[in-house]
């Protein structure tokens, strides 16, 4: 039996993720941010001076792809690399204070208005089953 493409879960999860990222991208284009680059602010703001691996871990990202976003965000000083004091071979990343306490409330924000642009032609039960079903998802 043949699924028509408007039915197909793969088709309407990557529809909904080019609409989320979209909106998104939008707001963080006055930071000269990326989504990924942010949701790694947003991650240093949970716990400031976690590893470049724990980054990783935390938001499903490769080493690669962890390494090229903390060389663009240290080259725009929105983060501090320093060596590991007991393990030589890890870096800890820190969000400098002004960082910390400025521009990580505007990314937040920035998500909070991407997330209701998204979302915005759900109910306040369906936002809370469809966030439970893509955390079941994944």
């Amino acid at each position: 039996m043949m699924i028509p493409y408007r039915e197909c879960i793969v088709f309407l999860l990557a529809k909904g993720n080019q609409k989320a990222h979209r909106n998104l991208k939008n707001r963080l284009k006055a930071y000269h941010l990326t989504p990924v680059q942010a949701l790694v602010l947003g991650a240093l703001e949970e716990e400031n001076g976690i590893t470049a691996s724990e980054i990783g871990k935390r938001l499903g990202l490769d080493n690669a792809t962890v390494s090229g976003v903390l060389d663009r965000l240290s080259e725009s000083s929105w983060i501090i690399r320093e060596n590991d004091e007991n393990d030589r071979r890890a870096q800890r990343v820190y969000l400098p204070e002004k960082t910390e306490k400025t521009m990580v409330s505007k990314l937040y924000e920035a998500r909070r208005e991407a997330n209701e642009e998204t979302l915005q032609n759900l109910s306040p039960e369906e936002r809370m089953l469809l966030k439970r079903l893509l955390r079941d998802l994944v």
